[in-house]
């Protein structure tokens, strides 16, 4: 399976995975926050990166409507 097939950002949903495994793993409370902030980042940055990837990058636009999703399937 072609998970760029599904989602736009894989790579980006494995960092969150991740940052979420870690206050759950650690018990820790600062990680936690982290948790709390990095999706926040991620989504202002897919943001950004989709405007310059949709204007430099031939064919992007036709990826946007094939593939609907940015980050998780089914939600956004």
């Amino acid at each position: 399976m072609n998970w760029y097939d599904k989602i736009r950002h894989p790579m980006y949903t494995s960092t969150i995975l991740l940052f979420l495994s870690m206050p759950l793993i650690l018990g820790s409370l600062f990680s936690f926050i982290i948790f709390l902030i990095y999706p926040v980042i991620t989504v202002k940055r897919i943001k950004n990166e989709e405007e310059v990837l949709e204007k430099d990058l031939e064919g992007y636009r036709e990826y946007k409507k094939r593939v609907k999703y940015r980050l998780i399937p089914f939600v956004w």
